[in-house]
This record gives C-alpha cells, sequence and structure tokens, in this order.
C-alpha cells in the first residue's frame, strides 16, 4: 500500500502546471490591455509596441517557469523550460487559429521560441 502511495505522490501534478500555465495567460492578456490603453493614450510606435510585446512573453514566460519551479522541486530548469515551451506551442496555435499570415508568424518563430523558453528556464532556475 504504501508503493502505492509513493508512486501517485511522485507523479508530475499536471492539473497544477496547467493553472500555473493559465496564470501566464491572465498575466498575458492583463498586459496586453495595459498595451492597448497606452497604445491609445501615448500613441505608441510600432517598434515600442513590438518590443512591450516580446517583454510581456518574457515575464510572463518567467511567470510560469517560476511557479513550476517551486511546485516542482527538483529540475526546476528543465520545469521552468517545459513551461516556456507550452506557453509558446498555445501561443503558436492562438496565431494561426487567428489567421494570422504564415509568413509572418515564421519571421519571428524561432526567436520566439527561445525567449519563451528561456524565460521559462530562467524562472524555475530563480524559484
Amino acid at each position: 500500500m504504501k508503493k502505492m502511495m509513493r508512486k501517485k505522490e511522485e507523479g508530475i501534478p499536471w492539473i497544477m502546471l496547467l493553472v500555473d500555465l493559465g496564470a501566464a495567460y491572465i498575466m498575458t492578456v492583463l498586459i496586453l490591455f495595459l498595451l492597448a490603453f497606452l497604445l491609445f493614450k501615448l500613441s505608441l510606435s510600432k517598434h515600442t509596441l513590438g518590443v512591450m510585446i516580446t517583454v510581456t512573453y518574457v515575464l510572463t514566460c518567467f511567470l510560469a517557469g517560476r511557479l513550476a519551479g517551486k511546485q516542482m522541486q527538483r529540475k526546476r530548469f528543465m520545469w521552468g523550460a517545459i513551461m516556456g515551451g507550452a506557453y509558446f506551442i498555445v501561443l503558436f496555435m492562438i496565431s494561426i487559429i487567428a489567421g494570422q499570415p504564415m509568413t509572418e508568424v515564421a519571421i519571428s518563430l524561432f526567436t520566439t521560441l527561445i525567449l519563451c523558453v528561456g524565460g521559462g528556464m530562467m524562472g524555475g532556475m530563480l524559484s
């Protein structure tokens, strides 16, 4: 009986990881609303807006990686990187579903992947 209990405790808490990913996307939505407000009030340039969106990706992946690292306790950098990768996959799927042209998606694909995984990994390491 103890072995069965131990196996259950050692499993990956998928629900908590999904909650962490959800928290990252909630943070993304809040920051994007703030950016939309700033764009409306300050007439930000396209370049400035692009930089702010990139910073949003990194910060939210950092948050997801940090939350996952705190929960997993071992191999935190790996779980942070996984969270960053999961964030990127969802972001990529949303871009495709929203009908964004593949040429635009492909241009920043690799850079966004590296930023998301790196941000998540950093969050996991610093958790």
